[in-house]
């Protein structure tokens, strides 16, 4: 579990970029969801924490290519590859990151 920041320091439709190895981030919904993805595009080499959010889809800012924050999964071309997902929780006001493939933790 790898602490963000506090939620109330991450303003609903903005994001937030962990150096983890790979890159991950979290974004907040205007609905007030959290989700967290690897933050790298699976079509080329861009941050995804740099693109726009609108609902529940981040769109990459090199080439337009769309994610949804819930499963990974691209929404459109160029983008065919999925991004890995990771579980976000908020525990005393404080966001947290449970990365996927890690021991202990679910995606």
């Amino acid at each position: 579990m790898i602490p963000v920041c506090r939620l109330e320091d991450l303003p609903k439709g903005e994001s937030a970029r962990l150096e983890t190895h790979p890159p991950v981030a979290v974004f907040h919904t205007d609905d007030g969801d959290l989700y967290a993805i690897d933050d790298t595009c699976s079509h080329q080499d861009a941050s995804l924490s740099e693109g726009w959010l609108e609902g529940c889809l981040v769109e990459c800012p090199l080439h337009a290519a769309s994610f949804d924050l819930r499963t990974g999964r691209p929404t459109c071309l160029p983008a065919r590859r999925p991004v890995r997902t990771h579980r976000v929780t908020v525990d005393d006001g404080v966001v947290h990151v449970h990365l996927a493939g890690q021991e202990g933790n679910a995606a």
